[in-house]
């Protein structure tokens, strides 16, 4: 019979759909210009990656009910709807949460701070962590080059200006990485007539993308610049106690204790920082492929994106992986410092025991001899007093066959000592 096409024997694992459904659960917005966008992300200051991901959830659903909007599914990370005039893109990530509010239009000032407002004031003074980034991003139509030159100049600060062309000329961007007085990082969008509304939202969503992974991997360089002074300090300590070693060591086992104690300071710290270094990793990789993915050309004779990281943002990652490599080597010169000494010490240990050893067979050596003489002073005292007893008894029968008392001992005496002799002897080997 025929199998149904539409059925299939094999079962699918419990999380197929789950995982198959994953990579499509945060599709890009769409979006056309002219309109705006205000974005937020929101990082608890300690121990993020292990916070409770409810409270964040709650937060969200404070900000839907004051609208009416319908709530995210239980567990759920990341939620896109409509949101009064504008609709909200929030999602939840390792160590942060994100906001995106959409609208159409364009102030009539630039980047003015009440478009910021749609986020309730009381609303933000209860989120859950601290404010990592914002920024506002304006997307507007395609005025011209010579519009674009002149808006970006009026814009932003010309020293960290960045602008280029993206995604095969449909586009040019701008900002400067500054925060304003309000607050708030700046993008600029001009879009042609020929870029799609998906792309437009591409875009949109790649500045966002770059301006908080940018803001969390320098979080790696700030933890870098804190324990600065304290890494040198370890690097002296172990530097001397090496300096020490290549010497006599005149307490080996106060200098390997002291070794020890660096080591396990340089493990804390390596485990108070892995977690960041990995973090700063990952994120710096992130930025570096949403600007490759933008596809730049360079606009006006301008630094593009990528130029301005590498100028500005790549020597601090390139600190950060310093740090974590001087770190690393630390801690192996430590161990093998540490090896090295505990060698010399075992070395030196077993010399002395080499001594001890030679020490114990001398004094071995000289208790048998002892114990040889004693053993020969114990027979001539034993064959004495045998000597007598044997005399005694004997003196009755000397007499009849006329041996006198001296007679008997001359004969006895060497007698008796080849048998105290034999006597001891046999004990002394079954002993």
């Amino acid at each position: 019979m025929p199998r149904d096409a539409h059925t299939s024997p094999v079962k699918d694992h419990e999380l197929r759909y789950k995982l198959a459904n994953e990579l499509h659960a945060r599709p890009f917005p769409t979006l056309e210009a002219p309109c705006h966008a205000a974005y937020l992300a929101i990082k608890r200051p300690e121990d993020a990656a292990s916070r409770d991901r409810d409270v964040d959830r709650a937060h969200l659903i404070a900000l839907l009910d004051r609208h009416g909007a319908p709530h995210p599914s239980p567990g759920a990370t990341h939620w896109f709807g409509q949101l009064g005039r504008h609709q909200l893109k929030w999602e939840a990530h390792t160590e942060f949460v994100t906001y995106t509010l959409f609208g159409d239009g364009v102030a009539e000032r630039p980047f003015d701070g009440t478009t910021f407002d749609a986020y309730p004031e009381d609303w933000l003074a209860d989120a859950p962590g601290v404010r990592m980034t914002s920024a506002l991003i304006r997307v507007q139509g395609w005025p011209g080059e010579e519009a674009i030159v002149q808006k970006i100049s009026e814009w932003f600060v010309p020293e960290s200006l960045a602008a280029s062309r993206v995604l095969d000329d449909s586009a040019t961007i701008a900002g400067d990485f500054r925060i304003d007085e309000n607050g708030h990082m700046r993008f600029a969008v001009f879009v042609r007539d020929e870029c799609g509304s998906r792309r437009v939202g591409r875009i949109v969503q790649r500045l966002c993308e770059i301006e908080t992974y940018k803001t969390m991997s320098m979080l790696g360089f700030a933890r870098v610049r804190d324990m600065g002074p304290e890494l040198t300090r370890v690097d002296e300590a172990l530097t001397s106690l090496v300096d020490e070693m290549a010497g006599d060591v005149a307490k080996p086992d106060q200098t390997l204790k002291a070794l020890l104690e660096v080591s396990s300071e340089l493990e804390a710290m390596g485990a108070r920082s892995s977690y960041r270094f990995g973090a700063t990793g990952a994120y710096e990789a992130i930025v570096n492929q949403r600007i490759e993915v933008l596809r730049e050309e360079r606009f006006g004779g301008r630094q593009t994106f990528a130029e301005f990281m590498m100028r500005r943002y790549d020597p601090a990652m390139r600190t950060v992986k310093a740090a974590q490599g001087r770190l690393e080597a630390m801690s192996e010169r430590a161990s093998r410092a540490s090896s090295l000494l505990r060698t010399r010490v075992d070395v030196e240990r077993s010399a002395q025991n080499q001594t001890l050893l030679e020490s114990m067979d001398k004094r071995a050596d000289l208790q048998l001899r002892l114990q040889k003489t004693v053993e020969g002073l114990s027979t001539v005292a034993i064959s004495y007093y045998a000597v007598n007893l044997v005399v005694y008894m004997l003196e009755p029968f000397g007499a009849e066959i006329g041996l006198g008392k001296l007679a008997l001992m001359a004969i006895t005496t060497p007698l008796v000592i080849l048998a105290v002799w034999w006597m001891v002897r046999r004990i002394r080997k079954s002993l």
